[in-house]
């Protein structure tokens, strides 16, 4: 009896702060990079005075809350309810395909993110190609299998460049494109054997390649509804003019002119909708981000993967550009309200450019001291911000740790504008080794001339 009053009790307290919004919220955010930071940054800057904690978070986070270290999801659900934590918001995908909502719920705490059963739509590509499959979304020709034999006979039938995919999670890296038959079968033979990525490779998915352009997709999910927020594009590769190799993504702008109208209706009634629903008549209702990345092929969009988590640095340009709440949103889509909810943008763009250590990315890089020049242009200090990402802190000092250390971020009336601008503020940015490109947005740019 006990049990069911503080069910009750808690669900009780869920429809009051879903129709009348919490004020001084307290937020825990699960995650330690540029994605977090910036969503942290965003409900900061809200005229209700949230109270936020990070887990792990980073050197910077530390300046805009609470850093908590506790890596136990069971001990975290704890902390939540004995610090009465209103809403959690889980920014990396590790933390979801470990079941980490599941956890939270069933101490019946707000958390915003998918269960484990619909986080195998980014925790294995085998599950969600076959779910694209069996509920007719587009996608690419494939096979999935564990067999070298069956992969290489699948592979002679494609035409070069051919997709190696990884099963499992890598981090954004688990995906090689082939330039022909010898080194997709070098691939497949690496990843089969375990050698590129241990057990996540153990299964794989060989696919046509298509020709087209990318696009980043976001649709903020309640299970039943959801909200498609504006598409933005990502610069996957290392080096300028996309060569080098993948990372976790040195760049992006948004919203991208390469969308109109038509093609935003397509992804919705082609891909969101038949996947909420099929979620559902899997009994794994989707909750959280679904991200959905997708080539576009003679003004047809298809379905390259989906992750269940905000990309990065996607994120870094999209929460800028919110002019309605973000703390509200997280807390509609985890209480099963969105519907009763507007988001709403800026009619502005935003660029994102990466900066990243010496041996980005592959291998670790020694610290080095990160120097911020004082920022003295009006401009620069209205329309540029950073999102901090690799960072640690040592005696008021930040350091960049590695990997991708922060992302610098600008505003703008146009495209250019802001990329402009997001590059004015790198230059404010020292550190030794500093990595960066310099053609973020190039394809936009070429696209306006």
């Amino acid at each position: 009896m006990t049990t069911f009053i503080s069910k009750f009790n808690t669900q009780c307290d869920i429809m009051i702060q879903t129709y009348i919004g919490l004020i001084n919220m307290k937020i825990l955010i699960l995650g330690s990079g540029g994605r977090e930071y910036s969503i942290a940054r965003a409900i900061s800057k809200e005229e209700d005075a949230h109270e936020l904690f990070f887990m792990p978070g980073n050197g910077a986070t530390s300046d805009l809350g609470t850093n908590i270290n506790i890596k136990d999801y069971n001990l975290l659900a704890d902390f939540a309810q004995e610090n009465n934590i209103d809403l959690t918001i889980v920014g990396p995908e590790a933390p979801l395909v470990d079941g980490i909502v599941d956890i939270f719920k069933a101490k019946n705490l707000t958390i915003f993110g998918p269960s484990k059963e619909a986080a195998k739509l980014e925790g294995s590509k085998v599950y969600m190609k076959n779910f694209l499959a069996k509920y007719n979304i587009p996608t690419a020709a494939y096979i999935e299998t564990s067999s070298i034999d069956e992969a290489f006979k699948f592979t002679d039938t494609l035409t070069a460049p051919i997709v190696v995919k990884a099963d499992g999670l890598c981090a954004g890296k688990g995906v090689i494109i082939a330039q022909n038959h010898d080194e997709a079968k070098v691939a497949i033979s690496e990843m089969l054997s375990g050698k590129s990525f241990g057990d996540a490779g153990l299964k794989i998915i060989v696919e046509e390649f298509l020709d087209g352009y990318e696009l980043s997709m976001f649709a903020v999910c309640d299970g039943n509804d959801y909200i498609l927020l504006p598409a933005a594009q990502d610069h996957k590769r290392l080096l300028n003019n996309d060569k080098g190799p993948n990372t976790g993504g040195m760049g992006a702008y948004a919203p991208t002119p390469l969308v109109n109208e038509g093609l935003y209706q397509k992804v919705k009634d082609k891909i969101i909708r038949p996947t909420l629903d099929g979620m559902k008549k899997e009994n794994a209702p989707f909750e959280g981000v679904l991200f959905i990345g997708i080539m576009v092929v003679s003004g047809e969009p298809i379905t390259l993967e989906f992750n269940v988590r905000f990309g990065d640095p996607e994120c870094e340009i999209l929460m800028p550009l919110m002019t309605s709440s973000v703390s509200d949103m997280f807390l509609k889509a985890s209480t099963n309200r969105l519907s009763e909810i507007k988001v709403e943008f800026s009619s502005q763009f935003a660029v994102a450019v990466v900066m990243a250590s010496t041996n980005y990315p592959y291998k670790s890089s020694t610290p080095a001291e990160i120097i911020l020049d004082d920022v003295k242009h009006e401009v620069i200090e209205k329309y540029t911000h950073i999102s901090f990402a690799g960072v640690s802190k040592e005696d008021d000092t930040l350091y960049a740790d590695g990997g991708r250390v922060l992302v610098c971020i600008g505003i703008g009336d146009t495209i250019k504008e802001a990329r402009d601008r997001a590059y004015l503020r790198c230059g404010q940015v020292h550190f030794v080794g500093k990595k960066i490109r310099t053609d973020i947005a190039y394809q936009a740019l070429r696209e306006s001339k």
